[in-house]
C-alpha cells in the first residue's frame, strides 16, 4: 500500500474514530436522565445557546477559512466555492427539514410530512437532522488528512472532534430528559437519546471518503458542512433557546457566547 493510500484509509478510520467519540458524548449526556427528571428552562435555554455557539465557531474557523485557503491553494475561485458549497448545505437541510418528519423541542405540532409517528420519536428525529453536518465536519475535517496530512492538519481536526463532541454533551441530555415528559422509561429516554448522535458516524465516514476519492470537492465539502450547520443554528438552536420568559433568553445568550469562545480557543489554540 503506497502512501497515498494510506492516507486515505487513516483518513477514513480516524473519521471513524472521531465521529464514534462525538456519539459518545452523545450518549453520556443522554445518561443524565438517570440522575435529573426535568431540565429547568433556563439550564435548557443555555445549553442550546451553547450548542449555536459552537456550532457558528466551528463553520467559520474550521470549514469556511480552510475552505478559502483550500481553494485557492488549487487554483479555483475561492468565492464561487465558498458560496456554492454554503448554499448548498443550507438547501440540503431545507429539504431534509421539509420532507423528514420530526417535532422540534417545545412545538406542539411535527413538521415534515405527516407520518403518525409518536411524538418522543419526532423529537428524536429532530436532534437527529442537524447531527448530520455535524458528523459530516467532522468526517471531511479527517478526510483533508489524506491531501494534507500534517501535524496541524491533525490537531485543527481534532478540534473540530472535541468542539462537536462538547456540544453533543448537553445536546443529548436536551433529548433524553424532556422525554420522560412523554411518558417513557429512563431506559428509553437513554436509547432514544443515544440513537440521536448514531447518524454522526455514518455522515463523518461518508464525508472522509468522498473527500478522499473525489479531491477537488474537499473546499466545496468544507462549505457544504457549514451551510448545514448555519441552517440548523437559524432555524433551530436560536429560535428554541429563545422562546421561554426573558431572563431564560438571557441565558442562551450567555451560552451562545461561551460556546463560541470554546470553539474558536480549540481552533486557534490547536490548529
Amino acid at each position: 500500500m503506497n502512501l497515498e493510500n494510506m492516507a486515505q484509509v487513516s483518513g477514513v478510520l480516524l473519521a471513524l474514530a472521531a465521529t464514534l467519540f462525538t456519539w459518545g458524548m452523545t450518549a453520556a449526556g443522554a445518561s443524565m436522565v438517570f440522575l435529573f427528571k426535568e431540565i429547568q428552562a433556563k439550564i435548557l435555554n443555555m445549553m442550546l445557546g451553547f450548542a449555536a455557539g459552537v456550532m457558528i465557531a466551528a463553520s467559520f474557523f474550521s470549514l469556511l477559512l480552510p475552505a478559502e485557503s483550500m481553494a485557492e491553494q488549487q487554483g479555483m475561485a475561492a468565492w464561487f466555492v465558498l458560496v456554492t458549497g454554503f448554499l448548498l448545505g443550507a438547501g440540503f437541510l431545507w429539504i431534509s427539514d421539509q420532507t423528514i418528519p420530526h417535532l422540534h423541542l417545545g412545538a406542539d405540532h411535527p413538521e415534515g410530512v405527516p407520518s403518525g409517528l409518536k411524538r418522543s420519536v419526532l423529537l428524536v428525529f429532530s436532534i437527529t437532522l442537524h447531527n448530520i453536518p455535524e458528523g459530516l465536519a467532522v468526517g471531511v475535517a479527517f478526510g483533508a488528512l489524506a491531501q494534507h496530512a500534517s501535524a496541524t492538519e491533525l490537531l485543527s481536526a481534532l478540534a473540530v472532534a472535541v468542539g462537536i463532541g462538547i456540544q453533543n454533551f448537553p445536546e443529548g441530555a436536551a433529548v433524553s430528559i424532556p422525554l420522560r415528559k412523554e411518558g417513557l422509561s429512563r431506559w428509553k429516554c437513554f436509547l432514544y437519546g443515544q440513537a440521536s448522535g448514531i447518524v454522526e458516524p455514518i455522515a463523518g465516514v461518508l464525508g472522509a471518503w468522498l473527500v478522499t476519492r473525489i479531491r477537488l470537492i474537499l473546499p466545496y465539502a468544507l462549505a457544504f458542512a457549514a451551510g448545514a450547520m448555519i441552517y440548523v443554528v437559524v432555524e433551530e438552536l436560536i429560535p428554541e433557546s429563545q422562546n421561554k420568559d426573558h431572563e431564560a433568553t438571557h441565558l442562551s445568550t450567555i451560552g451562545c457566547i461561551l460556546g463560541f469562545a470554546v470553539m474558536m480557543l480549540l481552533d486557534v489554540a490547536l490548529g
